[in-house]
């Protein structure tokens, strides 16, 4: 399991088998990688250490989320003792369809001991085309009050609708990622601008810093992972420019080193620690960085 407190986490290495259960890969990636890097960044002897103020989630697309009704998954990710889920809104919705009450799912998480830390959507907030642009807005209301209702603060905003040709001006999608935040802003949810490594815009840090900054939103925000640096081609060694208090999630995960980078795809995606991402420096950069968000398991 994922215990919460941090020693439960080191000392329960030793007795589990790696891949007993679905929570041990991020206790090794987080445990093992960020404890060895605090004592190299002034951490560790800190009464509330940077390792104690990260949070561990599970995105339920690790445990095949889709085929697992959604109570489920809540019970699997506090069972592996994970502080918080991140929960898909096709999954949301279906729980609805067939009758549930969001507040009723909000009072499980908790009776849980889970928190929803974000939600995973494919509004096309990001199209050219202005009438599907504003049919999506008004989708991403909806989500964002799903999420709302059920407490959460953030939901993923990916590039969908713009993975492909043509590029999109930077200044165009800064605009469009700023009436996404100000819907956002309505709902009481934050939306993460998610880079997406195989797409034509909004592959690279320099594009969703960019994007960001001059979207000019106190809420603007970055949500990264560590295969979609890996397949757009970033340096990990640039995850340090990002303002802690800008990035208040992370997907982590790993990647192998066959296939390469051309031809990876997500469910090419390792457990941390299974792969070759240098998942130490970059957790190092980050926490350094002042991160104390949330590292979320993301796998296919």
């Amino acid at each position: 399991m994922l215990p919460r407190d941090a020693s439960a986490r080191s000392n329960s290495l030793g007795r589990l088998n790696r891949r007993s259960v679905v929570g041990l890969p991020l206790i090794t990636a987080a445990s093992a990688g960020v404890s060895g890097l605090l004592s190299q960044t002034g951490y560790a002897g800190q009464d509330h250490s940077a390792m104690d103020s990260l949070r561990y989630c599970l995105n339920t697309s690790t445990i095949n989320g889709s085929k697992i009704p959604i109570r489920q998954q809540l019970k699997i990710a506090a069972d592996a003792g994970y502080d918080g889920v991140e929960l898909w809104l096709r999954d949301i919705e279906k729980f609805v369809s067939e009758g549930g009450q969001l507040k009723d799912l909000r009072k499980e998480m908790s009776d849980l001991g889970l928190r929803l830390e974000s939600a995973i959507a494919f509004g096309k907030w990001i199209a050219e085309d202005t009438g599907e642009r504003a049919a999506a807005l008004e989708q991403c209301r909806r989500d964002m009050q799903s999420v709302s209702a059920l407490g959460g603060q953030r939901i993923a905003a990916p590039p969908v609708g713009a993975t492909n040709a043509p590029k999109i001006n930077l200044d165009q999608a800064a605009q469009r990622y700023r009436e996404l935040l100000e819907v956002g802003q309505q709902c009481g949810v934050v939306p993460m601008l998610e880079l997406w490594g195989f797409s034509h815009n909004l592959s690279t840090l320099a594009e969703v810093l960019y994007v960001a900054a001059a979207s000019n939103h106190s809420d603007a925000s970055l949500l990264l992972d560590v295969y979609h640096l890996y397949k757009g081609g970033n340096d990990f060694a640039n995850v340090g420019l990002i303002p802690a208090s800008q990035m208040p999630c992370l997907h982590i995960n790993d990647y192998p080193a066959v296939p390469d980078r051309a031809a990876i795809s997500d469910k090419d995606r390792v457990y941390p620690g299974d792969g070759v991402a240098p998942l130490a420096s970059i957790l190092k950069s980050l926490v350094s960085g002042g991160f104390r968000g949330v590292l979320s398991l993301e796998l296919f």
